[in-house]
């Protein structure tokens, strides 16, 4: 039986939030927009309260919202095309879905009216020492300020990301997926689920708008969910810190903003029903916005390699060393916008 999980929630002027100790994840938040409206953008998986849970992965058990991810993905046994090795940094613990602080519960540190902070501590045999987070509601606005400090018991170069995920409603084309400006945009180099792949695999196009499936035909992958039941992911390089999700239903946009100098890459993960296998069960509809210093979700082992992205100017991974704690600092907020 796993160890309960602890929350801690704050309300401040302009929404409410809560923290679970599970992963460190934020979700829910609640924003109260300027015109009295609600906005609630991020997601929580349905299966939080089965109690087969236990038998899940920690990262999934109670899947919600928001964490950081260090390392970023996982390394795992793949079948990947010419052209993406996998002979990168390798240690106990690379295999660990999206990292160790993904997966355990974090301790709490200062927690009041003011915000909720968290500490991870990796095992000893780990090339990071911890994670720290601190989250802090913005007093004056329905925004969410965040930081994340990365202490490293030795020198060592790792993929690293955030993992915002969005819910989604039911209605395909809903919501408008609104990246600043990039370079690139990437597919996966082979099936993120067996059967249930969309995009032509390891391609690349200048737009999200514009990319193409498997059957050859061109979409826009702006317009989410999709009708289709599909999992795969968009990796877009070269990204200038910022992504707004546009709610054209409910009338608002939800818009993250980051230091680009650490995170040049935005992985897209579309999740729409295309997972049958438990906790899953053919009804997961999400939307990960994450940004990331990482091939896609491949691991240490090929994001510190020279992969396809790598050698085309993006950086996927960052040096860590004891002597110089590494700090970003990254925003959550909501707005109104015109709806239809």
């Amino acid at each position: 039986m796993s160890a309960a999980t602890a929350r801690r929630a704050l309300a401040w002027a302009h929404g409410c939030l809560s923290v679970q100790s599970l992963g460190g994840m934020l979700g829910p938040v609640l924003f109260l927009l300027p015109d009295g409206r609600q906005a609630s953008p991020l997601h929580v998986a349905p299966w939080g309260n089965d109690p087969q849970r236990d038998t899940l992965p920690g990262i999934l058990r109670e899947l919600r919202g928001e964490w950081p991810c260090m390392p970023f993905g996982a390394d795992a046994a793949r079948s990947l095309p010419a052209g993406w090795p996998a002979d990168g940094e390798r240690f106990a613990g690379a295999g660990v879905p999206h990292g160790h602080g993904s997966n355990v519960h974090w301790e709490w540190d200062e927690c009041d009216d003011s915000g909720i902070g968290l500490t991870c501590r990796y095992p000893a045999d780990h090339p990071i020492r911890l994670l720290r987070r601190r989250i802090v509601p913005d007093p004056q606005a329905a925004a969410v300020d965040i930081t994340l400090e990365v202490e490293a018991r030795r020198a060592c170069r790792l993929p690293i990301g955030l993992h915002p995920t969005f819910r989604l409603p039911a209605r395909p084309g809903a919501v408008v997926i609104e990246p600043s400006a990039h370079d690139r945009v990437w597919s996966f180099p082979g099936d993120v689920e067996p059967g249930a792949a969309l995009f032509a695999p390891d391609r690349h196009w200048p737009s999200l708008g514009r990319v193409e499936t498997r059957s050859g035909a061109a979409m826009d992958a702006t317009s989410v969910p999709f009708a289709e039941d599909i999992e795969d992911l968009l990796q877009l390089t070269g990204i200038d810190g910022g992504v707004a999700l546009h709610y054209r239903d409910e009338g608002f946009r939800a818009r993250l903003s980051w230091q680009k100098e650490h995170f040049p890459g935005l992985l897209i993960w579309y999740s729409n029903r295309g997972r049958t296998a438990y906790p899953w069960g053919g009804r997961h509809v999400a939307l990960g916005v994450e940004p990331v210093a990482s091939a896609f979700d491949l691991g240490p082992a090929v994001s510190t390699a020279a992969n396809p992205l790598a050698r085309a100017g993006t950086p996927t991974a960052l040096a860590f060393a004891p002597d110089r704690p590494f700090l970003t600092r990254y925003r959550l907020s909501a707005e109104p916008a015109p709806t239809g």
